[in-house]
């Protein structure tokens, strides 16, 4: 696969963000807490589970250190610094994408797991479980606002491409 196709998955993957905690804003803190039936347990149990994996991800392609020590990690108890640092985290990963040429994407990324286990893996493949994992858990969240008062905003990749791209609105 080559870079311009991960960059475009980077964008969606914000344009995709920014939509969901616009509507989750809206929700109280209660609501946002909330213990539901999802693998992570609320809304703010899974936006945080996204926010931990993308940060160990990043660091691994970076070759840099981090600070995750579980996928199930509260990184932030509060939705207003959830937000924040999800929109820092965005920005990072579409500089660390559009960084990455088609050499870079074609190697092996080498890293240690959040166990301790060794592992290699092609820097395409990690990416594409990236934008793959983040869109299989905004729509758990997706289902978990589908729970409340806030109505889940679409999603779909399609609609982020027309609102893109004149040429492919209906």
């Amino acid at each position: 696969m080559d870079a311009t196709y991960f960059r475009m998955l980077a964008r969606y993957n914000r344009w995709a963000n920014e939509r969901l905690y616009a509507a989750c804003a809206k929700l109280s803190p209660e609501e946002f807490a909330k213990e539901r039936r999802a693998f992570f347990g609320s809304i703010k149990g899974t936006l945080n589970h996204l926010l931990a994996g993308d940060r160990a991800w990043m660091a691994r392609i970076e070759g840099t250190a981090h600070d995750i020590r579980s996928y199930d990690q509260i990184l932030f108890d509060d939705f207003a610094s959830l937000a924040r640092a999800r929109t820092m985290d965005d920005a990072r990963l579409i500089a660390l994408v559009d960084d990455l040429g088609d050499d870079e994407l074609s190697s092996v990324l080498y890293y240690t797991t959040i166990s301790g286990a060794r592992s290699e893996t092609p820097t395409d493949l990690v990416l594409a479980h990236v934008f793959n994992h983040q869109t299989h858990h905004r729509g758990q969240v997706h289902d978990q606002l589908s729970q409340t008062d806030v109505a889940p905003p679409p999603l779909d990749l399609i609609f982020y491409l027309r609102e893109k791209t004149p040429a492919l609105r209906p």
